[in-house]
């Protein structure tokens, strides 16, 4: 579904990143790990179109989409909801900028609450929310713009450890039954494993790919899969190559 290739991007005559090159098959969940400030989300605005690679594409089902925005959700890390307009205005918003009446939006919106736990806020406004709900109105923002294929920039990461576990799992099975496609950001090793199909590990200065791991995605619906030898030889697997480059 989406695929960049040989992807390079220069910030005032430096490198950031280098012969980048990701794919993201239709129904994966993927990750690309690595440390804060590797180049992820400079690979991030040039998938989503906002800024131009200096060398590579992005393709987007065969189609040559490298620098035009609006093709695909992006979740970037705050949640960006406005403040002065109620969560039901916030989430509507892509499909009112798509042309949907605004009583068709807020309609067809509503009809998500429940399953993104969000049921009786759809008049509230952002400040009322906890975090996990914020965060969950932004993804069912970035859902409504392009449920096929999202990009999500360290969406957890704000979240305190009990509800950034919650989230988690809430999402796996968000994912699951809407059959959706996702890219996502994380330096957190324990989400990479918990929640992907495949990680990217990127490292290096300039940013590189340096390795590919292929997980089962059968051990996210396991409860105690996060205490499991399995996932500890994951982690270990991980994190060698990771420390490793």
């Amino acid at each position: 579904m989406l695929k960049a290739e040989h992807v390079t991007k220069y910030y005032q005559n430096s490198k950031v990143i280098e012969d980048v090159s990701v794919e993201v098959k239709s129904g994966e969940l993927v990750c690309l790990l690595g440390a804060s400030g590797i180049g992820k989300t400079t690979l991030f605005q040039i998938l989503s179109g906002l800024v131009r690679p200096d060398e590579g594409a992005v393709y987007l089902a065969g189609e040559d989409i490298t620098g035009q925005p609006g093709k695909m959700s992006y979740m970037q890390q705050k949640d960006l909801l406005l403040p002065f307009e109620t969560v039901i205005n916030n989430v509507s918003i892509p499909l009112v900028l798509a042309g949907t009446p605004k009583k068709e939006a807020h309609a067809k919106a509503f009809s998500y609450f429940s399953e993104f736990r969000l049921e009786g806020c759809e008049r509230k406004y952002p400040h009322q929310l906890s975090g996990g709900m914020r965060q969950r109105a932004a993804l069912l923002r970035a859902y409504l713009f392009s449920g096929e294929l999202m990009l999500l920039d360290e969406p957890f990461s704000a979240l305190d450890v009990m509800t950034k576990a919650a989230m988690q799992k809430w999402f796996v099975k968000i994912f699951s039954t809407h059959r959706s496609t996702a890219l996502f950001i994380t330096h957190d090793v324990d989400e990479a494993i918990l929640l992907s199909d495949r990680i990217y590990i990127m490292a290096g200065v300039p940013g590189k790919i340096c390795h590919e791991i292929k997980l089962d995605s059968e051990n996210r619906s396991d409860p105690d899969f996060l205490v499991s030898q399995r996932f500890l030889e994951c982690k270990r697997l991980v994190l060698g190559l990771h420390l490793n480059g």
